[in-house]
Order: structure tokens, then sequence, then C-alpha cells
């Protein structure tokens, strides 16, 4: 749940090939063999104590209806994203995803663009529609073809694919047919989904994310009504979306599981509600805990415990979700990885002498943002947010799924992108990510959102969250200085 109903910009969506050379490497060009100064000793002790656990993952991210286009190609069925952006006014400039990046004949291009810059793993999602054009029924052969091609492409360059089975874009047939994520039949239909791509791939593809973000595809879609596909229900209306939606994960876990070729992890990829203790004292971090658990109560914490909490339950009263037992226990099925979702702190928290434990602290009228008002900076959410799941649930592998930033990027009249905004924002949150893997918190890797510049939802391509800038006419990919600086980071493994 939302503290407050207050809409975030986390509420309203996340609207050259050759080894880049370490810093300390830089300084030993031309002299290795003289005898290294001391101020290049203490430049290499520092370099060490500021590197990330060996085999860290270092990847970028995006979603198939964001960089994809061809949405009339091969046979692809129709979204709810493809109907919702041809509604006047719905989208910024009444932009809509049926071209974006055209991803789906420049994979490889793009496959390039990672491996220039380091990014070991790249989590991409698969279009439901592209693969079931009818939700269910017949699958579509050239669809799966695409992310055959794809994957066998990451995996001849040395990335490791991480595929979410879900990123928003449910078929079309599906909401016209029951409404959507109202139904439980939309949950049944998507294990089946899951359980296709799963037979066909993890021969191939060993980790796995079942939905993304499940507060945007189900409060703002269902109940504020500002995405796909733009409902206003009523509050018993968005429990059972809810409910449904992880009640798809579940039981998506427990049918992967049993198809799977080979070993692989599953784990989910949510927008967590992030509470950071507003002082670092004993009780504020012990509210905070506390907080985040009863925040994230109808989504991720149902997920990690297979029950809801008393307080939520309460809080529902006569509009709570139809739901039994067999299905919580579905839902709660073990992972083997949480992803998160971190951009900001949601709310600041400081214990409090009442039956919650904790208050919510507002942000102040001042606090620091990037371009976007919503996008208040809060680097420490970075360490926070792993740490308490972690304390929470005894998770053993927890992955950044996505952290980033929109700007304003603009050439220059050298052609080039001087984002020093995103070099400051990684700089500072990649900070408090090393904070966390220093303390043996079991952060494994980190996804940056995006790979390049796409269709940010409702945003249109007005907002640039990409390490690549998108010539949105040529379709022309630039490197931004922050492309340089992520390269920097994941080819030396260490905080810069």
């Amino acid at each position: 749940m939302r503290p407050n109903n207050e809409t975030s910009r986390r509420d309203f969506i996340k609207l050259g090939g050759t080894a880049a050379i370490g810093l300390s490497a830089i300084n030993l060009i031309g002299c290795k063999n003289e005898a290294p100064s001391s101020e290049e000793k203490n430049h290499s002790q520092v370099d060490h104590n500021r590197k990330f656990p060996d085999n860290f993952v270092w990847g970028t991210a995006t979603a198939a209806y964001q960089v994809e286009g061809a949405v009339k190609e091969d046979g692809r069925g129709v979204s709810i994203w493809d109907t919702y952006s041809k509604i006047p006014g719905k989208i910024m400039h009444n932009d809509n995803g049926d071209v974006a990046c055209d991803m789906y004949h420049r994979y490889k291009e793009d496959v390039q663009l990672m491996k220039s810059i380091y990014a070991g793993a790249y989590r991409f999602s698969i279009s439901w529609p592209r693969i079931f054009p009818n939700a269910t029924g017949a699958p579509n052969p050239k669809g799966l073809d695409f992310y055959n091609r794809l994957i066998d492409e990451l995996l001849a360059n040395g990335i490791t694919p991480y595929a979410t089975l879900y990123h928003w874009d449910l078929p079309q047939i599906l909401q016209d047919k029951y409404g959507g994520w109202q139904s439980k039949e939309t949950a049944k239909a998507f294990a089946e989904y899951a359980t296709y791509v799963t037979e066909k791939i993890s021969d191939r593809v060993k980790h796995y994310f079942t939905l993304n973000e499940f507060y945007s595809f189900t409060d703002l879609s269902y109940g504020l009504g500002q995405l796909a596909p733009g409902l206003k229900l009523p509050q018993k209306g968005i429990y059972q979306v809810r409910h449904n939606a992880v009640l798809a994960h579940g039981m998506g876990v427990q049918a992967m599981r049993q198809v799977a070729k080979s070993p692989i992890e599953i784990g989910v990829a949510e927008n967590i509600v992030t509470a950071v203790p507003v002082i670092e004292t004993k009780k504020n971090i012990d509210a905070a805990k506390k907080a985040t658990r009863e925040l994230n109560a109808g989504l991720l914490t149902v997920m990690m415990e297979g029950k809801y909490t008393d307080n939520y339950l309460k809080s529902m009263g006569a509009d709570a979700p139809e739901f039994t037992d067999e299905e919580l226990k579905l839902i709660g099925s073990p992972l083997d990885f949480v992803g998160i979702n971190v951009y900001f702190a949601n709310n600041y928290v400081q214990a409090a002498d009442n039956e919650a434990g904790y208050e919510l602290i507002p942000h102040a009228k001042d606090h620091p943002t990037m371009a976007s008002p919503w996008h208040r900076i809060s680097p420490e959410s970075l360490y926070w947010a792993p740490k308490l799941v972690k304390e929470l649930w005894n998770v053993k592998q927890v992955y950044i799924t996505e952290n980033g930033c929109g700007t304003t990027d603009e050439l220059t009249n050298e052609g080039k992108i001087l984002d020093t905004d995103r070099v400051m924002f990684l700089k500072n949150y990649l900070t408090q990510l090393h904070r966390a893997t220093t303390e043996g918190i079991p952060v494994k890797g980190y996804f940056h959102w995006s790979l390049m510049d796409n269709f940010e939802w409702i945003y249109g391509y007005g907002i640039r969250f990409g390490l690549f800038y998108m010539n949105y006419k040529t379709l022309e990919r630039t490197p931004k200085l922050s492309a340089e600086y992520f390269k920097n980071v994941a080819s030396s493994n260490t905080l810069l």
C-alpha cells in the first residue's frame, strides 16, 4: 500500500567494445617497471576498499512495450497498452509504443551497446501477447523465435539473460473477457503462459522475475485510473485486483518449477515501499522495519510470508478480497531471490508511542529533487531497502532490479550528452549500495534503468532514463556521459 494516497513518480511509473581501464590502471600505464609511489599505493588501497563483491552482477534493464516496437508484426496480439496509448490525451503528446526503440529489429545493435559498457546481464521482459496473441490457447512460434534470437545473441556476447515474464502488457482479450486483473482467470492464464515460456527457454535462461511492480499495474491501473486500462474501481475491487496479481505470481512460481529443463532461480521484481529511519538510532531503525512490513502488506509482504498481516486485514474490513488458505500458500511459494526497484525513500520514519510503533515523517517542502519534482533525492534508500528486506524475511539473495533517474538530456553542439546530473545520482546511490554489500547484505546485482531512452508510459517520449540517448526520428543510439561512468564501475567492479 502507498501511504497517505501519495502519487509519486514511482507510483506514476518509472516514468565501443574495448575494455575500460580503471583509474588505478591508468596511473600505471607506461611505468610498469617502476616501483609504485606512496600515493599510488594509497590509491590502490582505496580501490580495494571500494570493491563490490566478487561476481557482482552489473546489468541494465528494459521492458518489452517500452523498447520493442513492431506491435503488429509476426503475429503479435494486442495489449492493453496498445489500446490505452491510442486514447487521445492519455499519453503525453499522444505518443505510443508502435515503434519505440525498434529493438525488435535492432536487438543485435543493442546487445553491442550492453557489451560496450561491460553490462554482464540484461533484464528484459517478454511480451505476453507476442507469445500468446489470444492470451491462452495456441502459441505464436514467431513470437517465441524473437526471444530465442535475443537470448542466443546475449549468450554469444557473454551477457546473462534475466527474463521478466510480465511488465504490464496484458493481452487485451483478458481485459475484454474477464476485466483483466479483476478476475482470478487472469491469474490462471498467467500461469499457463509462464509454464510455456519456461519450458521453451529454461535450457538457456536461468533467472526469472514473475511480475514487475505490482502497485503500478494494480492500484494505479485499476484504482487511480492513471495507467492502462485506466479504471477507477471501488476499494474492494482494488484489494481483489491486488490479491489476484499476487496469486498469479504464486501460481506461476509453482508451474515454472515443475517444467524447467534445468535448475532455475525465480524471484519477483517489486517497487518496494521504502521506509528509511530519519535518524539512524536503534529505535528508529526498528520502527522503519515495522513500517516496511506494514506498508508492503498487500503485495511484497504477503508474497514473502504467505499471509496478510493482521493490521492489513483489519484495515480492509468488509472490503477484504476473496481468498482461500490454499491461495495464500501458493502466494507464499519460496523464492530464490527478491528483486526490488528502488528510486527514493517513500517515507522517512521515526519511532512513536502509538499502536503501530512508528510514524511517517513527510518530506520537507524544499527536499532536493531530480529534474522531476516527484523524484526526491535519497541515496540512503539503496542501503535501507535491501537491508530491511534481508532482515525482515531472511532473504539470501537480493537484486536491485531497477534504479536510475529521468533527466532533460540535451545534445551539445558536438553531439555529446553530458548528463552530469545522472552521474551525480549514480555516484551517490551506488555509494549506499556499496555500504550495504560491505556490511554483508546479500545484494547480488544491480540493473540500471534503463539501457536507453524509451517510451516512458504516460510520459511518452518526454522523459529520458537511458544510459544511451535515443534520437526518436533516426533511432540512432548515442552513449551519454553516464554510460562512460557505468562502464568504468562495471569493468572494475569498483565504486568510483
